[in-house]
């Protein structure tokens, strides 16, 4: 009887651990979905303090790392010491802190844990009791938000209006593309409820590009110009450098239809409806 009980509970002890690491990697992804989607404005704040309660501490830092501070016993002391780590993704916070407080931790931030990432953990930063504290957040981030915005073009010639020019039009270049990464990362989340349900989809496929949708949104892989061997893709910084989202947008429209012909007609019959409505009897 025993040992049928202990059979029993180690089936059950692999089951777990294959749920726990499959809802650990689905909880990651997701974490890793909204940190990407967000990390302009946590960028712009300089980072968020998301928890504060000594001693346990947990910050999101400017470039989307997190800070957290643990506490360990250190057998040499003889005593608790803490210690301050940088976790660099968020698949790996998930291991420590359970996804749900972490988000939580996000909707429930006040502007006084707003631009306080670098400071040391368990400091409180200083107020006046007027709330100057809560002033200075909000001030520096929209000192940080002004920093972020283009000079105006200036010059006294010919040869320094085309520098001025020039210099320009590589920083538009670059906030293009933070624009265009942005809509693959808005598309990610608004169809990452959907895309478990059908098989990936393949939206380019030739001899030195690869590029398909599936869990976890685009994945690929190409062959730079010049280059000789395979590059893979996968975050929306990456993938437009080597896709304009409009052509990403409109080649998955065409592919979806290969794959699943009814959804060009049902798409029809839907305008159709619509045009019905319009018409008087």
């Amino acid at each position: 009887m025993e040992a049928r009980r202990n059979a029993l509970l180690a089936e059950m002890a692999r089951d777990a651990e294959l749920e726990r690491s499959d809802f650990l990697v689905r909880a990651g992804e997701q974490l890793e979905r909204f940190m990407a989607a967000h990390h302009h404005r946590i960028e712009q704040l300089g980072g968020i303090v998301l928890i504060d309660d000594d001693p346990e501490y947990l910050a999101v830092n400017p470039d989307g790392t997190f800070r957290s501070k643990s506490r360990v016993y250190d057998e040499g002391k003889g005593d608790w010491v803490s210690e301050v780590e940088v976790v660099e993704t968020a698949g790996e916070l998930v291991e420590i802190y359970n996804p749900a407080d972490i988000l939580q931790a996000f909707a429930d931030a006040q502007a006084e844990d707003v631009g306080l990432a670098d400071r040391e953990p368990g400091a409180e930063a200083e107020s006046d009791g007027t709330g100057a504290a809560v002033d200075d957040a909000y001030a520096a981030a929209a000192d940080q938000w002004a920093a972020g915005q283009p000079a105006a073009a200036e010059a006294k010639d010919e040869a320094g209006a085309a520098v001025a020019l020039y210099e320009l039009a590589l920083d538009f270049q670059d906030r293009s593309q933070r624009t265009e990464s942005g809509l693959i990362e808005g598309f990610e989340n608004a169809a990452a409820g959907v895309l478990g349900l059908v098989d990936p989809i393949v939206v380019v496929d030739d001899e030195d590009e690869h590029l398909e949708l599936a869990v976890g949104g685009f994945r690929g892989r190409v062959i730079p110009e010049g280059g000789t061997g395979w590059q893979d893709i996968s975050s929306p910084d990456q993938i437009v450098r080597f896709y304009d989202p409009t052509d990403i947008f409109g080649d998955l429209a065409e592919a979806l239809v290969d794959q699943y012909p009814a959804v060009s007609s049902e798409a029809d019959d839907g305008e159709d409806d619509e045009d019905d409505e319009g018409q008087e009897p």
